[in-house]
């Protein structure tokens, strides 16, 4: 999914422990730390083509503890966790909020099928 479309407002919620985003089509992401953690889009995280992403677990906790801004088209998102590596360029930040719900439901099955296969 390719958006030409750019953040017009990063704000970062530690109550609720999500990062909100804002973007100049009018619409308004609120993406938990823990999904941003286990969506990273680094090379350990990420998916190459015609590869599966690694299954990132144990995350429910992570802090977001700072968001650097990578010159006009990104962020690096700075974990307590010590992962700092994947760079959220605006497409991919656009894409991680409109396909949020899908994405999420898709992580929680792998999860659960992993469960299930180590019983």
């Amino acid at each position: 999914m390719q958006t030409k479309t750019k953040p017009t407002e990063l704000i970062l919620h530690k109550s609720s422990r999500t990062l909100e985003v804002a973007f100049d089509s009018g619409e308004r992401f609120n993406l938990p730390w823990e999904y941003l953690r286990v969506f990273c889009p680094s090379k350990k995280v990420r998916a190459r083509f015609g590869k599966e992403r690694i299954l990132v677990l144990d995350k429910e906790n992570v802090v977001l503890d700072r968001i650097e801004p990578i010159g006009n088209y990104a962020i690096k998102l700075h974990f307590d966790d010590g992962h700092h590596a994947g760079i959220y360029d605006w497409g991919y930040l656009h894409e991680l909020g409109v396909r949020q719900e899908e994405n999420w439901r898709d992580h929680q099955e792998r999860v659960a099928g992993l469960k299930h296969d180590g019983e």
